[in-house]
């Protein structure tokens, strides 16, 4: 059986950026306040009419040049986002429309922070079976327009920003490199943590003024669950690929973690003994850009010549649902 690799990779990071200075103008908040708890300084966001869609493509143009193919190479698109362009059809065709590639398979992962990862294992399966030899696997997110910009929604308005990523999954030329496995978990006793009520086709109309008016419409998180939740599955997804591969802690060059809180993140590497120095950071300027984050993470590793030939990446999220997952990487 083949084994696939990342072939390439782009980020697209709207120039807007909005620090912790300028939220505490619109809600009560403070830079120290949202440091100390998430270790974020600012974050991005887009001008008006910006999609998902758009940002996936300014990436995913970038990701397939670096890869020395043309868009018309591109077998299937894989689209990673819960901040769809619209309620459908799904952002991936639009992005296929943008890419100008008619009759590719488009397909939607609505998994949250874990949707790219998700999306790197369907895309993993798809290239080892020979039936497709480029996957582009994208993460992008608009979260700035359906953001609660208030006292009441600091909680959750502070931590999320706005960005894409992609990468291009094709054929390794060496066995003994790739991705070498993909680990996938969901809990759905743990929905109603981190979640958007409204809209809902429980509902007719589906939206109404009682929903704006209680706030349905906004993200609300049970911050303290979804720390506890995350800091036990994290561990527990990277050990079970190295078990997987037979390696070890020490045997990881890089740990590249989903950007949600610095101090998850900090946490589960101090659990595992993993040195700082072998953990990727980008929250602290980004924010959490849930699906787009391990790819705009891949994306500066790749670009600051942080990875080598040969490196062991332990690529690892928890999000919404509850989901999360691993993805052991030899470079």
């Amino acid at each position: 059986m083949r084994r696939s690799r990342i072939l390439s990779t782009g980020r697209c990071l709207p120039e807007r950026v909005v620090t912790n200075h300028d939220l505490s103008k619109v809600m009560r908040t403070n830079d120290k306040w949202i440091q100390e708890r998430t270790g974020i300084v600012e974050r991005r966001y887009v001008e008006d009419d910006t999609g998902a869609s758009d940002l996936g493509y300014e990436a995913s143009v970038i990701a397939i040049e670096r890869a020395g193919i043309k868009p018309e190479d591109i077998d299937m698109i894989i689209f990673g986002t819960l901040s769809y362009d619209h309620t459908f059809p799904g952002s991936g065709c639009l992005l296929q429309e943008k890419l100008g590639i008619p009759g590719v398979a488009a397909l939607d992962v609505r998994n949250q922070c874990t949707g790219f990862m998700y999306g790197m294992a369907i895309a993993d399966q798809f290239v080892k079976t020979g039936m497709y030899d480029h996957v582009l696997v994208v993460g992008a997110e608009v979260h700035s327009t359906g953001l609660q910009f208030s006292d009441e929604g600091r909680d959750v308005t502070v931590i999320f920003g706005d960005g894409g990523g992609a990468a291009v999954i094709g054929v390794s030329d060496d066995e003994n490199k790739g991705i070498l496995s993909s680990h996938l978990h969901a809990d759905g006793n743990g929905f109603r943590e981190l979640w958007i009520e409204a809209t809902s086709c429980r509902t007719f109309p589906r939206i109404t003024h009682q929903m704006l008016d209680g706030g349905k419409v906004w993200p609300k998180m049970n911050g303290k669950n979804v720390f506890k939740n995350a800091v036990t599955r994290l561990p527990e997804v990277i050990h079970e690929a190295l078990d997987a591969n037979g390696l070890k802690i020490e045997d990881i060059d890089h740990l590249v973690p989903h950007q949600a809180n610095m101090r998850i993140n900090q946490f589960v590497a101090h659990k595992l003994g993993i040195p700082e120095e072998k953990v990727w950071h980008n929250i602290q300027r980004y924010g959490n850009t849930t699906a787009a984050t391990i790819p705009i993470c891949l994306d500066e590793m790749l670009e600051q010549g942080v990875i080598h030939d040969g490196d062991i990446l332990m690529i690892a999220a928890f999000g919404a649902g509850f989901t999360w997952a691993s993805s052991l990487v030899r470079w």
